[in-house]
């Protein structure tokens, strides 16, 4: 067998057991998707706000940014060469006061900064303790650094605190990493026992708030911001790419952890910066932001409504947050059910693995303040016709 048929066996292999990944050329239309010929509400996006069809934001921004005669092309550069636009200065330093913070780093993405901290900040003599449902990005992170790395049971903090008994004298330093809202579960972790574990074993606090960010806390500030946490959250890691409509990521730390990445973070030295248009952007936005609590509320409204609807109609769920799965723990249920519910114009996709472990497979709901209550009503309508 040669090289070639060897890839094809394995893209055969994805194919026959529904595991295949493909892209699909999708047309956005404000809160609506069209796909195969089909004009579909949105529920399979990140855009939690609703900012990313918002015509008016963007037409107020590319206003200001004439008046401004600022041109906002690419850098062309990484930040440490020529492509540390002030841009970035004034946006890391609004992120800062907002926070509390003595510093802010804004980098390309979300995932640049799961794979580039916690390599930077370990080292051999050291452990990382992750909850078992991080996401792949921070799995990534893990594998790429020299320390030790160990995963707790989700959510469990007995699980947790009993690694750390046993292995805490062992190490120099403990990395304790978790998400405040879990991508695939939508519920919530326990931040206020994180943080008394952490303070207890003397360890250091990483926190990925991307699905949190711009959703929770009355001005969008997230989980940590919510729990009063964050000056016992040593790297609080947000993203610009879901809620705020944007591009790129941030992380909320001291001043010398900033220095210490500045020198250390291979993704941050090696990688172009953004646009400078993206961050401006970001920062319009961000100014915003914090006055958007009655979307914040809608859309605590209709997860809330949308949750306890797919519970009484008998299917099963789990969360807290405008992210909703319905578990369903077979390939093909998902793919007919997900295929089903595009028929009746909602676009929701199957989860199924790697991206979930076998027997998690689930449609993956995701909410945005721009669906309707109309919406929710008409999709459990579906969900019901199609039957558990």
């Amino acid at each position: 067998m040669n090289t070639m048929d060897r890839y094809e066996k394995i893209l055969y292999d994805l194919k026959e057991s529904g595991n295949l990944r493909y892209f699909r050329d999708v047309k956005h239309d404000g809160s609506y998707i069209e796909y195969n010929g089909r004009r579909m509400i949105n529920l399979s996006s990140n855009d939690y706000l609703g900012l990313s069809s918002n015509i008016e934001l963007w037409r107020e921004f590319m206003n200001r940014e004439t008046e401004k005669g600022v041109f906002g092309g690419g850098t062309c550069s990484s930040r440490l060469l020529t492509g540390n636009h002030q841009a970035y200065r004034f946006l890391e330093c609004k992120l800062a006061a907002a926070y509390g913070s003595e510093e802010a780093l804004v980098l390309v993405s979300g995932y640049h900064a799961n794979i580039g901290i916690l390599p930077a900040v370990s080292g051999p003599k050291d452990l990382i303790l992750a909850d078992k449902l991080v996401h792949a990005s921070i799995i990534d992170g893990v594998k790429l650094s020299s320390a030790q790395f160990l995963r707790y049971r989700h959510n469990d903090m007995k699980s947790l605190e009993s690694m750390l008994e046993k292995n805490r004298k062992n190490y120099d330093r403990v990395f304790i990493v978790t998400e405040s809202v879990f991508s695939m579960d939508g519920d919530l972790c326990d931040l206020d026992k994180l943080v008394e574990i952490k303070k207890k074993y003397d360890a250091c606090l990483y926190v990925d708030e991307a699905h949190a960010v711009g959703v929770i806390s009355g001005k969008g500030l997230g989980l940590c911001a919510e729990k009063d946490v964050l000056k016992e959250v040593d790297f609080m890691v947000g993203t610009f790419g879901k809620a705020y409509a944007s591009q790129g990521a941030f992380v909320i730390l001291s001043g010398t952890m900033k220095d210490f990445l500045i020198n250390k973070m291979r993704p941050l030295i090696f990688s172009t910066a953004l646009p400078p248009v993206s961050v401006n952007w970001t920062e319009f936005v961000f100014d915003r932001i914090a006055e958007m609590n009655d979307r914040r509320v809608h859309l605590k409204n209709i997860s809330d409504r949308l949750r306890n609807g797919l519970r009484e109609a008998g299917f099963e769920t789990c969360g807290e947050s405008s992210i909703i799965p319905i578990i369903l723990r077979n390939n093909d249920k998902c793919v007919r059910f997900s295929d089903y519910l595009c028929s009746r114009g909602f676009f929701v996709l199957p989860i199924r693995p790697p991206t979930v472990p076998v027997g998690g497979e689930r449609l993956r709901i995701s909410l945005t303040a721009a669906v309707t209550d109309k919406n929710i009503e008409d999709f459990l309508s579906a969900c019901k016709r199609f039957g558990t």
